[in-house]
This record gives structure tokens, C-alpha cells and sequence, in this order.
């Protein structure tokens, strides 16, 4: 609904809506074909069925501000009301019409500037509009970055295991990190999967293979056999407690599609208590323009039980990677309607991920880890903006 900080907009609106709705309503029902479908009425009128299709919404719809969702434009809607005149409607109900649509372009232009605009505001007040809305501009983005970039990937995996430590009071992390449909558009283009410390309490990070050996190259960190393309030509580089993992080669167009997939070790990476006031978080960062992110978090079940998962996006272009306890970074905090959903052994694999249940049941049986000791939690973005961050927190109890 709209804010209290909008009142004089959304008053406009709401009128505008519910006088385009009365007035066109009022037209229609003077038409023999307008309680007919679209087909009819855009064949009766000599207009196509999506237009028809358009109005009939606009004029059922039960909220006025969801009538100038669906509503054409001011000139169609004239287009029609000239057919509905031609078909011997009243001119009196054809003027008023006409005056609401008058009114309809003044605010286009003068109050929001264009049709786009006017949807993306009504995308934040209009709930059912809010995904649709969503998912046209992140596409829209997408190729646009894929573009640039001069590289791009059907799916980002992010998956993250965390499990108490031997003999300590820390947690291990086992990071998994594909992308996979991998493709370079322009000669010389890169990008990367990033593995990075969450805390930083003073402790070394020592990052090994599944197989317990310490990572000095990639011997041991790839999971090519995971892949359903061949494997991307990788190097690898650490700066400080950052690994990246950064495609190499020449490999360009559809026809050189790649994988890229690794999984990374960091036994005691983390306290095994949060400190007072905190919330443990991970994290994937979308670093490569995609068309889709699986993002799994896999948590032992004697960890964090009385918290609650929550996700949040941030954008990460300003100010780089955000730590969610930092409350002046919650104005980087991007609202979507991204949701996080709980995983069953049903859903377990995802049809976007090649061999998705085997690579999870292999990390499990690598770490010597029981995998029904495990809660999990799993967020699927459609088109995940570059630059963001998405994030897994757990709220303590009082937090709720």
C-alpha cells in the first residue's frame, strides 16, 4: 500500500484509477461484445485481443491503483473509445471518458514523466505487480551486463555447510561455488568465484581441498566431474584471507560453453557462539552476470536451533561487501520479493544444477558428516543483480 510519505501522489492516483475504471466500464457495457471475452470485443472493434484483453482487467480489477496497472495507455484507450463511437455509443459517455484520459497523460507527463515510471511506482503499492515487475528490469539488466561484462552464466551456486569442529569451539565451513553454462562473449573477458573469512578474530585462514590438503593451486579443488560442460580453465589467486578462483583461457560463444565448479575447506573458521548481539550470516556474491542463483545453506542442527534464517540482498557496489551487523549499512539493503524456503530431501536437487544431489551427498561423504544432521535453506533468484550481495542471517531469539 502507499506510504504515509506519498499521500498527495497516491490520493491522484487512486482517483485517476477509479475514474479510468467508472468511465470505461460505463462505455463498455453499451457494447453488445463487452461482456464477451477479448476475442470478441477486439474483433468487434478492429483491435487486437492483448489490448482487449488489457482493458477487460483494468475495468474488473478491485483496487483503483491495480485499474492504471493493467490500464492501456491514454492513446489506445482514445483508439478505442473512437471504435466505441463508430459502434453508436453516447457521446456524453465518450466525453467523460475522454476528460479522465486528458487527465491520465497530464500526470504521465507532469507528476511521474513516463508509462515505465508509473510502474515502477505502482509496483511498490500494487503487491501482485511487485515479481512481474521485478523480473522484466533484473532480465533487462542482465543482458545489458552479460553484454559489458562480456561474459555471462545460466546458474551461480552458492552452496555452504557449517558443522561444529573437532575438538573445538568453532565451526567448519565448506564453501562449494559453480558457475555453471559459462559463457565469454568478448575476447579477453573474466570473471571469478570469491571465498572469503566471515570473522575476523585474529585466527589464520588455511583453506584446503575436500581431501584435507591445503590449497596452494587447484590440484584437489575442482569438482569437474560434477559438470555437465566442460571445465573452464581456472587460476587461482589469494589476497590476504580472499581466494578467488578466476576463469583463464580464450573460450568464446555458445559453442565454448564451460563449467566452472570448486569446493574450498576452512575448518575452524568461525566461533562456534555468536558474539552477544550479533547475527551469524553468510553470503554469496554475485560477481558474474546470471540467469540465475541457487544459493544452499546447510546448517548442523546443534548450531544456531533457536535462530531464525532470514535473507536479504544488498547492493555491494559503493561500499563492497556488507557485514549485516554494521546498521550503516542498512541503507544498501535492496527490497525484493526474493523469498528463502526450507529444503527437503524432495527438494534437494535443483534442475538447474547438474548432478545437484550427488555433489551435495559427496561433500558430505568427504567431511565424514551425517547428512541428516543437517537443517537447510535454500534462495533461487531469477536474474540476481550484479554487484549484490545475498545474504543468509540467523536472528537470535529476541531479535524476531
Amino acid at each position: 500500500m502507499p506510504s504515509k510519505t506519498t499521500p498527495k501522489l497516491a490520493a491522484t492516483l487512486r482517483q485517476l484509477g477509479s475514474d479510468l475504471q467508472r468511465t470505461h466500464a460505463t462505455v463498455l457495457a453499451e457494447l453488445p461484445e463487452g461482456t464477451l471475452g477479448p476475442q470478441r470485443l477486439g474483433a468487434a472493434l478492429g483491435m487486437d485481443k492483448v489490448f482487449a484483453h488489457r482493458l477487460l482487467k483494468c475495468v474488473r480489477a478491485d483496487d483503483a491503483l491495480a485499474v492504471l496497472l493493467h490500464a492501456p495507455g491514454p492513446e489506445p484507450l482514445r483508439r478505442f473509445l473512437r471504435a466505441a463511437k463508430k459502434r453508436g455509443v453516447e457521446s456524453t459517455l465518450l466525453q467523460a471518458a475522454e476528460r479522465v484520459l486528458d487527465r491520465f497523460q497530464t500526470v504521465l507527463r507532469e507528476d511521474i514523466g513516463d508509462r515505465s515510471q508509473l510502474d515502477a511506482i505502482l509496483s511498490s503499492w500494487v503487491p501482485e505487480a511487485r515479481t512481474e515487475f521485478e523480473l522484466r528490469r533484473k532480465q533487462a539488466i542482465f543482458k545489458a551486463q552479460s553484454q559489458l561484462q562480456g561474459v555471462s552464466a545460466e546458474t551461480n551456486l552458492g552452496a555452504v555447510f557449517l558443522h561444529p569442529s573437532h575438538g573445538q569451539a568453532r565451526i567448519d565451513v565448506v564453501w562449494v561455488a559453480g558457475l555453471y553454462g559459462l559463457q565469454r562473449w568478448r575476447p579477453g573477458s573474466r570473471t571469478k568465484v570469491t571465498t572469503r573469512r566471515f570473522v575476523q578474530d585474529g585466527a589464520d585462514r588455511r583453506p584446503t581441498t575436500l581431501a584435507g590438503e591445503r590449497v596452494e593451486g587447484l590440484d584437489g579443488l575442482r569438482l569437474d566431474a560434477f559438470g555437465s560442460a566442460p571445465p573452464a580453465e581456472l587460476e587461482v589467486h589469494r589476497v590476504g584471507d580472499v581466494v578467488q578462483y578466476v576463469l583463464a583461457g580464450n573460450e568464446l560463444g555458445r559453442k565454448e560453453t564451460r563449467d566452472l565448479l570448486v569446493a574450498e575447506v576452512n575448518v575452524a573458521e568461525l566461533p562456534l557462539t555468536p558474539q552477544p548481539g550479533r547475527r551469524p550470516y553468510v553470503f554469496a556474491e554475485v560477481s558474474t552476470p546470471a540467469r540465475r542463483l541457487v544459493f544452499d545453506v546447510f546448517v548442523h542442527s546443534s548450531l544456531w536451533s533457536a535462530f531464525t534464517p532470514e535473507l536479504g540482498v544488498y547492493d555491494t557496489t559503493f561500499d563492497g561487501v556488507v557485514d549485516v551487523n554494521n546498521p550503516a549499512r542498512a541503507i544498501d539493503r535492496i527490497e525484493t520479493t526474493d523469498t528463502l524456503a526450507g529444503i527437503t530431501a524432495a527438494s534437494l536437487a535443483h534442475p538447474a544444477v547438474p548432478q545437484h544431489r550427488a555433489l551435495i551427498q559427496h561433500v558430505h561423504s568427504s567431511m565424514g558428516w551425517d547428512p541428516k544432521a543437517f537443517h537447510g535453506w535454500r534462495a533461487q533468484i531469477d536474474y540476481p543483480l550484479y554487484g549484490s550481495q545475498v545474504t543468509v542471517s540467523f536472528a537470535p531469539p529476541h531479535a524476531r
